[in-house]
């Protein structure tokens, strides 16, 4: 079924054939052009197919998505520009683009971070919620004003040669969130954005129920360039991740590179980072990170609710360049424990801020309660009574390559830095510090 474009809002002639074709089980093209629309809800056997020149155009209106809400919030979004609940067999492919409005919730700018202040309510533009069978396939995505693709408890998922463009000033734009999902393979897929690339969690409903856990992920051969931390696990981790394998990738001017981050109780184990190349440059306070290759933390942040083990990890074939260190901090010690660092050779390289000579501990259990005014940057204005970022901590002795507290039983194999000489001020003489003191926060 083909559907031409026409001038003005098609929603109601898009959805129409949206039900039609899922009754049917035949693919809907869009073909080129544009089709302007509000929400759409995508039914069980949605084969929708964007022909090359297509554009599907949502509006830049938060109330245009009144009818397609969904249960899971994400900051204070409770709406997303296409959904999917509880449908099986769902494809979006070919070679168009969906051109979000992402400028159309820009209210501000924030010169000193260099980042635009978005509006509190922003949609997503691409929700599958409890979904299965899902193939997302060479579709373009651009300018999404907050995360753009969010599959949440769904399985069986194959997302491949998606490309997605966002506005590198825009917060909380994340690439791709898995979220309590199994089955997932993520291949080919070309990122830049200002959040995450692309982020496994294990989240919450608005009721308290946890989504479930999120296992069996594979992310392979793909191009991120993230100002937050391109490859991650967390921070939302009210149940286990296990079994996930990011292998192949190349992460070009990134904040943070790898990233795994233990708060709300579930457990994070068996991952492994394997053949991966780093380029990773100091950011402004205001962001997590600064220049790390990896970071891996484990920290309580909810009282009576300790983070969750971080176990089983390994980190082989990792090479580049890094303005910050690499850092392994627990709270409580052995928080973190079994990690192997195999053939990781890294150039660390002073940064123009001097922001990577302290290691972050965000998001903290101060951030549950940010102040008014910081939507988008909420987990980074979080100051303490001097003005100072809670979370940034000076390593002791000065900033090494490695850093490591809380930790035990890591394994080290021809782990290499290649480090300026003279080393700069601030810097550790150690190339690696293992401490077993408990960290700060």
């Amino acid at each position: 079924m083909l559907l031409d474009a026409i001038s003005g809002d098609v929603t109601a002639r898009l959805q129409a054939a949206i039900d039609r074709a899922s009754a049917a089980r035949i693919q809907l093209t869009l073909g080129p052009g544009i089709h302007e629309t509000r929400g759409l809800t995508l039914r069980s056997g949605t084969d929708l197919h964007l022909a090359e020149g297509a554009i599907l155009k949502p509006a830049g209106d938060y109330d245009a998505y009144a009818q397609t809400r969904v249960d899971i919030i994400a900051e204070a979004s409770d709406r997303a520009m296409l959904i999917a609940k509880r449908a099986d067999n769902v494809s979006i492919s070919g070679a168009g683009v969906i051109e979000a409005p992402g400028a159309a919730f820009i209210t501000g700018e924030l010169a000193d971070m260099g980042t635009h202040v978005p509006a509190r309510l922003r949609p997503r533009v691409l929700v599958f919620d409890g979904c299965s069978g899902i193939r997302l396939s060479g579709i373009t995505i651009r300018q999404s004003p907050m995360w753009t693709l969010h599959l949440a408890g769904c399985r069986d998922v194959i997302i491949s040669g998606v490309t997605i463009d966002n506005d590198r000033r825009m917060p909380n734009t994340d690439g791709i969130v898995i979220d309590s999902c199994s089955g997932v393979e993520i291949r080919g897929a070309a990122i830049a954005t200002a959040d995450d690339g692309i982020v496994l969690k294990t989240s919450r409903r608005p009721s308290g129920a946890v989504l479930g856990p999120c296992r069996d992920v594979r992310v392979l051969d793909c191009h991120i360039e993230s100002r937050s931390c391109a490859l991650k696990i967390g921070t939302e981790s009210h149940a286990d991740f296990t079994d996930i394998a990011f292998r192949d990738c190349v992460i070009v001017r990134s904040n943070r590179a790898l990233g795994l981050f233990s708060r709300d109780g579930g457990e994070i184990s068996r991952v492994a980072f394997q053949r991966i190349s780093v380029e990773c440059a100091e950011t402004p306070d205001g962001f997590w990170g600064s220049g790390e290759a990896i970071t891996v933390t484990a920290l309580d942040r909810v009282a009576g609710r300790p983070a969750g083990l971080v176990r089983d990890l390994l980190f082989e074939d990792i090479s580049g360049v890094m303005e910050g260190a690499i850092n392994l901090v627990a709270e409580h010690q052995g928080g973190i424990a079994d990690v192997v660092l195999r053939r990781v050779r890294l150039a660390q390289y002073p940064g123009r801020l001097g922001t990577g000579t302290r290691y972050d501990l965000r998001p903290t259990r101060f951030d549950l309660a940010p102040p008014a005014g910081a939507e988008g940057r909420a987990n980074a204005y979080v100051k303490d009574a001097a003005g100072r970022v809670i979370g940034l901590v000076p390593y002791p002795g000065g900033m090494p390559a490695l850093y490591a507290s809380g930790a035990t039983r890591l394994e080290l194999e021809s782990v290499e830095f290649e480090r300026p000489s003279p080393l700069p001020s601030g810097w550790n003489a150690r190339a690696m510090e293992i401490s077993e003191t408990e960290p700060q926060n």
